[in-house]
């Protein structure tokens, strides 16, 4: 496993051993003792979600207010452009942002600790992201931190989107970061 530190310290990018023959390949996605030596953190995970997208959907930037859920994000098909806002006010890079590419191809995972809010916009035909978190879903804490606030500047890829970007209708209602209820 190779851990590649962000930006954001504390938000990491996780290449796993990858095995390739001519059958195919094979890694392991998730090893708690593997994980833990390498990153040096301790995890409990309590649900697997999966999502399913279509081409140019953008699903963000999400984050529960209590309840905060650490994620460690994969994509099993397709490709994403994968957000990581940071929305702790005690922290140097509050209202900051890092990114990857995660896709079926490079088979690389974003840890993404609690404090942090999470979107992604789907560059590839469809995108299957499965996402391992730290707490249950709670609806009643979820917020959402516009995807397009001005003061972030995040750097979406809108030009790998042919046409417009899809939003659900609660992420096209985020409120910008000035609005958002953010963690101490």
């Amino acid at each position: 496993m190779n851990v590649i530190p962000t930006r954001l310290p504390g938000v990491l990018i996780i290449e796993p051993q990858v095995f390739n023959d001519a059958r195919g390949f094979f890694f392991e996605s998730y090893n708690d003792i593997t994980f833990s030596q390498a990153t040096g953190i301790s995890l409990h995970f309590v649900q697997d979600n999966h999502s399913h997208s279509v081409h140019g959907v953008l699903r963000g930037m999400h984050y529960q207010i209590q309840r905060p859920q650490g994620k460690l994000v994969r994509v099993i098909k397709g490709k994403v452009f994968d957000v990581v806002l940071d929305l702790r006010r005690s922290s140097p890079y509050f209202g900051q942002w890092t990114c990857a590419e995660l896709s079926d191809a490079n088979q690389r995972q974003h840890w993404i600790p609690p404090g942090f809010a999470h979107g992604f916009l789907v560059t590839g035909e469809s995108a299957d992201v499965l996402y391992k978190v730290t707490d249950y879903y709670a609806p009643e804490y979820e917020r959402c931190v516009l995807w397009n606030d001005p003061a972030l500047g995040i750097d979406w890829p809108l030009g790998a989107v042919s046409g417009d970007i899809r939003l659900s209708t609660k992420d096209g209602q985020g409120v910008t970061l000035a609005q958002a209820q953010t963690y101490a």
